[in-house]
């Protein structure tokens, strides 16, 4: 793939199902909520959504630990969208496991499932699943070897510290013809930038905070690695989060108290100051929250995508307890107004320049 901005972007929304608030502004149960997302992949099927991720937590504020079950049921809902993770938490899994669960979810949704793997930014599954995170690194590094060699390779030879060995080992169901599309998530480290590339997979830049120009460096050196490591250069995607409303205050007043929670709970655990509305309007305005009317967020994608020359835009469009109305909302300006929009921008630019 040539080193341009593409009229061809994938373009999708994720979720971590987050506990929700219900109409008497009560918190909803974890299963109704699971239910609620089901609703919203169907929902984003039927407005044109590209992709729809699911994050996998271990959490009392998000309900998706075991996102490829929410994704089968899915698969049995939907007919276009395709289907993938935001992310697995590859460190605290059996490669294994996780290669048979994508497999069997890419058999029964004909091809449309997608793997994006990464340590997660939260470390509940470590002590959950019996992993220390002093191994933090040597436990992604090896399980991210032995996944990549499970998805080409019909026949795995394999050894290393974090998994039984593997000699000719064969794994069921088999992919097909087609293989499987594999992301990884990435945050923003250059060593891990390097690693996609060596594994031969696809980078997915999270880019949760700041100007997104400042991930410039880590595309270039994406390409400069592809040249060095004699590798074909692949997608690259950036997941953001977002809300998408009527008109910029709507979405913009909508989203604030939602935000302030989450951001608010999550900062205190990690010794962050307080999270102001000033801070929030700021990041809106000049950051990675694309937040606004459909044109709005529309304009600030397509800037997005220029600027760091993707293929691919994933919008987490759940902050918070919002409400599941809310969302379906949200959606369905993303898929039937936000992306014919996108399209049109990059389509623009694209006859400009020839």
């Amino acid at each position: 793939m040539d080193h341009h901005v593409s009229t061809n972007v994938s373009i999708g929304l994720d979720t971590f199902g987050d506990v929700s608030r219900g109409a008497d502004g009560q918190l909803k149960p974890m299963d109704q909520v699971l239910r609620d997302v089901v609703e919203q992949g169907v929902v984003a099927d039927q407005a044109g959504v590209d992709f729809i991720g699911l994050g996998e937590h271990h959490r009392d504020d998000f309900t998706i630990s075991a996102p490829e079950i929410v994704l089968a049921t899915l698969a049995g809902r939907t007919s276009h969208i395709r289907l993938g993770t935001a992310v697995t938490v590859l460190s605290s899994d059996d490669p294994v496991r996780v290669f048979q669960r994508f497999s069997t979810l890419n058999a029964l949704s004909n091809g449309r499932a997608e793997a994006i793997l990464g340590r997660g930014s939260f470390t509940e599954s470590y002590a959950l699943f019996g992993y220390d995170l002093q191994d933090y690194e040597r436990l992604f590094e090896e399980k991210l070897d032995l996944f990549a060699r499970l998805v080409r390779e019909p026949e795995v030879t394999w050894k290393g510290e974090t998994h039984a060995p593997l000699t000719r080992q064969r794994v069921y169901p088999p992919l097909g013809p087609q293989g499987l599309t594999t992301w990884v998530g990435v945050g923003g480290s250059p060593e891990s930038v390097v690693r996609v590339v060596r594994q031969d997979l696809q980078l997915m830049l999270a880019i949760i905070g700041g100007d997104p120009r400042r991930f410039v460096p880590y595309v270039d050196l994406y390409h400069r690695a592809v040249a060095q490591l004699e590798r074909s250069a692949r997608p690259i995607g950036v997941h953001s989060p977002g809300f998408v409303a009527a008109t910029d205050e709507a979405a913009r007043e909508a989203l604030w108290p939602h935000y302030r929670d989450m951001f608010g709970r999550i900062g205190r655990e990690r010794g962050w100051p307080p999270v102001t509305k000033d801070r929030y309007l700021a990041e809106v305005e000049h950051g990675s929250l694309y937040v606004g009317s459909p044109e709005t967020v529309a304009r600030k994608i397509a800037a997005t995508v220029r600027a760091l020359k993707i293929q691919r835009f994933d919008m987490k469009y759940s902050t918070g307890p919002q409400p599941h109305g809310d969302l379906l909302d949200c959606i369905t300006l993303y898929g039937e107004k936000v992306i014919p929009m996108v399209r049109d921008l990059l389509a623009t630019d694209r006859a400009a320049a020839e």
